[in-house]
């Protein structure tokens, strides 16, 4: 029983969190708010790599904004394998799926990073401990004019919804505030 919520069909509780939203909507404050309230360990899960200033800076203020007891594991590419990794009993926080795809989408056909994203919401899922994966919503906007961005709006849409089939809970952020999202009813409901 997937996109449902909270268990599998063996009943086994499902403990994945799939935060969305927009750029500094509060996905990644909301995370660590929630790792730091966590009584047990926190290992983060970094996917952003320095390519340039600006990006260190950006990794710089993240890292300062986490406690340094925090376990950080910096895995640009195989998410999944870096969540199997982590510590049974420790929340698991991966920030974000949207610099991930960047970083694999020149070395991974569509079906591959869907087959990976599929990977990673199994794992995160079948954890005992909470995980909450973090990615931006981006297909809200206009339509790419080139094909690259159209390709990368479209597959991180899919990435997102691979994941979120595996999540008991998907939440969406806007200017700091959440929104649940539930899983799509097997029909419509109050049509006859």
């Amino acid at each position: 029983m997937r996109g449902h919520g909270g268990a599998d069909s063996a009943g086994a509780r499902r403990s994945l969190c799939l935060l969305l939203g927009g750029a500094r909507s509060g996905k990644s404050a909301l995370a660590v708010r929630w790792g730091r309230a966590f009584d047990g360990p926190v290992t983060f899960i970094a996917t952003g790599q320095a390519r340039d200033d600006e990006m260190r800076w950006r990794i710089d203020r993240h890292r300062a904004d986490r406690p340094a007891a925090w376990a950080t594991i910096e895995e640009p590419s195989d998410v999944a394998a870096a969540v199997a990794r982590t510590d049974a009993d420790a929340l698991v926080i991966v920030d974000c799926l949207t610099l991930w795809l960047a970083n694999v989408i020149d070395h991974l056909d569509d079906g591959a990073v869907l087959a990976a994203a599929d990977a990673l919401g199994m794992t995160a899922a079948g954890r005992s401990a909470p995980t909450v994966i973090v990615s931006n919503e981006v297909g809200m906007g206009i339509v790419p004019i080139d094909r690259a961005t159209r390709r990368y709006r479209d597959l991180l849409g899919g990435v997102n919804a691979t994941v979120a089939d595996h999540a008991a809970q998907a939440l969406l952020l806007v200017a700091g505030r959440v929104l649940p999202l539930h899983a799509p009813p097997s029909q419509p409901t109050g049509l006859v």
